[in-house]
């Protein structure tokens, strides 16, 4: 109870999708190769405007 539900607009939804699908062709064609990384949870911390793990 007392949960905010915040209203993501159709196009912000499809934005978000296109920038998602558009890093994972880039990360096929030019793989990362941060060495730092490597033995993290493929979270690559990349976000855009702000925290989107409520999106799906």
């Amino acid at each position: 109870m007392g949960e905010v539900i915040r209203f993501v607009s159709r196009s912000e939804r499809e934005r978000v999708r296109l920038i998602r699908e558009a890093r994972a062709i880039y990360d096929s064609i030019f793989p990362p190769s941060d060495p730092a990384s490597d033995g993290q949870d493929g979270d690559n911390g990349r976000t855009i405007g702000g925290d989107r793990s409520k999106l799906s």
